[in-house]
């Protein structure tokens, strides 16, 4: 049988692949610290109890029906108060999209705005860009990004590739990285899309911007949060906006993202959307209307979880740079936002107690696993180059003290290789 083109030439989850061999040492009955999944443990990390009477409330009140294709009214005029109270930005009912979490938001964006061959530009390691052009047969345009800088990309690694895209795509806080953008460097690169646009023809197709906020809210000490519009307000005319629930509130099952941007390309997204059926569950939509209004019950349940996510973030980056001062070959990054910490181990070309050579950082990864009982998602998994030792770690789904035996048990397996 044979099947599409797209479907033959589309390249699975590295992810996936790697929670494959953990479920199978798991049935084997071996203990393993699975921090590759970007998720929450719902029993260490509940959401708010005020959202979770809400979605019951709602199902008893029978919202079960199919929810209007663009979303809920009362949760998009919610979102739209929301995000003039957290960020000053001014979007209305109309210019909101909500869809079953951010992906189809993303997917959207790039079936709306992106033909086949248009060029796409995103950094590495970034979340699932390679596949969205994969998806939409864009030209990938993939600016490799380094250690120094954070691994965020910077105007100076953009400007040469920006004549004739049609998309930058952008994560602040960064999914993979937990790093962010400064106002310096996001100021930047807002500058350099208003100058390409200004070379833009009349009906040539503008440069638009993917900003990716999803993780906003999950910013620790004194990192600050940046998009594009509030630095540049010019921009709001090409900049379309992903954001959601998902991750602030601990809510990935719950399903409920929000878009925004120019009415025009949000109606187009709209269509989108609903023909692929990606709508928000109407229940969870009412609940989440009434619950983000509740500046109290948001605040408190953000400054917890962020205190936790913090100090569990901290204790792995703190681990991490004890055994880097014991002369270990590993190094971290730290924590800026989101619920990741960037860490290396830099083993390639080492041999384990088998004989085995590690070649790369999938090898250094099941090495890991296998002696460590510790899974991590090497940064190639996110269009990174081969030769890159880096590793997303996501502390979401484990306790602290969970987090704190790790660095132990790495030490120990770093030891045994020659």
């Amino acid at each position: 049988m044979i099947a599409s083109k797209l479907a033959q030439n589309l390249r699975g989850s590295e992810i996936i692949r790697i929670a494959g061999e953990i479920n199978e040492l798991k049935r084997q009955g071996q203990n393993i610290a699975n921090l590759t999944i970007g998720d929450y443990d719902s029993n260490i990390y509940p959401i708010p109890a005020e959202l979770k009477q809400g979605i019951v409330d709602a199902y008893q009140h029978n919202q079960t029906n199919y929810p209007p294709a663009d979303g809920v009214l009362a949760l998009r005029e919610s979102v739209s108060s929301f995000l003039k109270n957290r960020y000053n930005l001014d979007y209305s009912a109309k210019q909101l999209l909500v869809s079953g979490g951010s992906r189809p938001l993303i997917y959207s964006t790039f079936l709306a705005l992106v033909d086949p061959g248009d060029k796409v530009v995103f950094p590495a390691p970034s979340w699932n860009n390679n596949h969205y052009c994969d998806l939409t047969g864009a030209k990938a345009v993939i600016l490799q990004t380094t250690p120094e800088h954070n691994f965020m990309p910077t105007a100076a690694d953009i400007a040469p590739h920006l004549k004739g895209a049609t998309l930058l795509a952008l994560c602040s806080p960064l999914n993979p990285t937990g790093t962010m953008f400064s106002k310096k460097d996001l100021e930047e690169i807002c500058d350099l899309v208003i100058a390409e646009n200004k070379t833009r023809k009349e009906g040539e197709k503008p440069l638009y911007v993917l900003y990716d906020q999803i993780y906003s809210q999950l910013t620790f000490g004194d990192h600050v949060h940046y998009n594009p519009v509030s630095l540049r307000p010019e921009l709001k005319d090409y900049t379309i906006f992903i954001d959601g629930a998902s991750k602030c509130f601990a809510a990935t099952g719950v399903r409920v993202g929000w878009g925004f941007g120019p009415e025009k390309i949000i109606n187009n997204m709209k269509a989108i959307v609903g023909h692929m059926g990606a709508w928000s569950p109407k229940a969870e939509q009412v609940a989440m209307a009434k619950y983000i209004m509740d500046d109290k019950a948001v605040d408190t349940y953000l400054a917890e979880l962020k205190k936790n996510i913090q100090n569990s973030l901290t204790a792995l980056h703190d681990g991490f740079q004890q055994l880097k001062s014991e002369g270990f070959d590993v190094d971290s990054i730290a924590p800026m936002g989101a619920i990741y910490l960037t860490v290396k181990v830099d083993y390639a070309g080492k041999t384990t107690p088998a004989g085995d050579v590690l070649k790369d950082a999938a090898d250094i990864n099941f090495y890991l696993i296998k002696e460590a009982g510790v899974a991590f998602v090497p940064f190639p998994a996110f269009g990174a180059g081969d030769d890159m030792n880096w590793f997303r770690v996501s502390v979401g789904a484990s306790t602290l003290q969970e987090i704190k035996d790790i660095a132990p048990r790495i030490k120990a397996a770093l030891q045994k290789l020659k």
